[in-house]
């Protein structure tokens, strides 16, 4: 049997004590990036902050147990959809990880995203790389205190716009930021968003890629999803070794000018020249760092690129497989059943619920009467619910016929539905409820006496 090579990986140079700078870079795929992330922070923060009809564009309210949902109303009966959308999305995550590897993770996961803002505050308020490696070895300097300061205060300031809009998806954020701003919030509101606070600074400021590779369970199960096939960030050894930098070079020296700037572009700290690595999340900052390089040097890009092992061998890769084909079916099969889901959403809740003190009321030898408590909900534009009873006797409804949803709410109202010359004990009974673009049925039973059996022959 052979036995799996061996690789020793060096730490990069200027990696010290664990902490590294990483390089900000421009590039196709960090424009992508940037394509792909700023409309997810706009959506984001415009779900809470923007409002529609007095509401916000999402709402999960508990008060008024609905889901506020661009200035439409889903009852809580519809969460299986939510659930649906969440496997719809894994499904895609999926697809995308057999297709080409951890690229969610590197274009638009939030741990990534927020990771890359904060190191854009520490870029702008201490200085690219070079000079923060350069204070972090001359030591405390009192402007450098008071850039560092500064850019605490700023991830702090962010942590907090981040933790009231996460928290604004369940209380109304325009709430959150007058309590803030009057000091009237409750303990209870003030320590959550404390706590979220202080995840949010901790995952993007201090924690960020140990996060990706120690707390992301997506780091460790990948190497399941991944086939042979996968195109990821990788780097051609065939191409670039051996490797040597620009005096040392000579005709049998790869491409590789060993200048390091992959390395200090990661946000991961890794080296990809060392091969796959469960660290890496695929954000092609190297790849842009590399394909630089190769044009100042007048050689090819793609030195470092998505490809597949297949590819790297010299092989044609195939894209349509198995595996990707079936996390594919699912993938449509999931987002179809989660299209028809809203297209029946519930408009109207109602419940009824009997009287238990009484199983009914007799009135007199042939007059039966049950009580009733009526709730309705209403999840669309109807106001006013018209309501009425209908069965297999003939039935006489006592309360309310009309139910103003503005001023009742989801309160319950008390019925009594009263019926003559009953011929079984236990009959069929539904309560009606008609409002403007909404009807539904609520079926219960009516109960009575056992009628007087009949005279007993000779």
């Amino acid at each position: 049997m052979e036995k799996i090579p061996v690789v020793q990986v060096h730490t990069p140079a200027f990696v010290k004590d664990g902490k590294f700078h990483v390089r900000l870079i421009e590039g196709r795929f960090q424009n992508l990036r940037r394509l792909t992330t700023w409309p997810l922070i706009t959506l984001f923060f415009g779900l809470v902050w923007v409002q529609f009809d007095g509401n916000p564009w999402l709402l999960f309210s508990f008060e008024q147990r609905r889901i506020l949902l661009f200035g439409s109303a889903l009852s809580w009966h519809d969460l299986p959809l939510l659930a649906g959308l969440m496997i719809a999305g894994a499904c895609l995550l999926f697809f995308m990880a057999v297709a080409w590897g951890r690229v969610w993770c590197g274009f638009a996961c939030p741990q990534s995203i927020w990771t890359w803002l904060f190191i854009r505050i520490e870029d702008v308020t201490e200085g690219r790389a070079s000079i923060r490696a350069r204070h972090d070895r001359k030591g405390l300097t009192p402007e450098l205190v008071l850039r560092r300061v500064t850019k605490h205060l700023l991830w702090s300031l962010l942590s907090l716009i981040t933790a009231i809009t996460f928290t604004g998806y369940f209380i109304p954020v325009r709430e959150i930021a007058d309590s803030l701003i009057t000091l009237q919030m409750s303990p209870a509101l003030a320590g959550w968003l404390i706590i979220m606070s202080g995840l949010t600074y901790a995952n993007a400021g201090l924690v960020r890629e140990k996060i990706c590779l120690h707390a992301c369970p997506y780091s460790r199960f990948q190497g399941v999803m991944f086939d042979s096939d996968t195109r990821t960030v990788s780097y051609d050894i065939n191409r670039g070794e051996p490797r040597a930098q620009k005096h040392d070079r000579h005709p049998q020296s790869g491409d590789c000018v060993d200048c390091g700037l992959c390395v200090q572009v990661c946000p991961a700290g890794i080296d990809i020249r060392n091969g796959l690595q469960a660290a890496c999340i695929d954000c092609a900052a190297c790849i842009d760092a590399c394909d630089l390089v190769m044009e100042r040097l007048d050689k090819p890009a793609g030195l470092i690129r998505f490809a597949s092992e297949t590819e790297l061998s010299g092989e044609k890769p195939r894209f349509m497989r198995p595996r990707l084909m079936g996390y594919g079916f699912v993938l449509i099969f999931a987002v179809a059943a989660v299209l028809y889901g809203f297209t029946a959403t519930t408009h109207l809740l109602v419940e009824v619920r009997r009287d238990r003190h009484a199983l009914f009321i007799q009135l007199d030898e042939t007059t039966f009467c049950n009580t009733y408590r009526v709730k309705v909900e209403n999840f669309a534009e109807a106001d006013m619910i018209q309501v009425s009873v209908t069965g297999n006797q003939n039935y006489e409804l006592f309360g309310p016929s009309q139910i103003d949803l503005n001023e009742s709410g989801a309160a319950w109202l008390p019925y009594r539905v009263c019926a003559t010359d009953i011929n079984h004990p236990r009959s069929e009974l539904a309560f009606n409820f008609r409002g403007h673009g909404v009807e539904t049925t609520k079926k219960t039973t009516f109960l009575a006496a056992a009628p007087p059996a009949g005279p007993q022959g000779n």
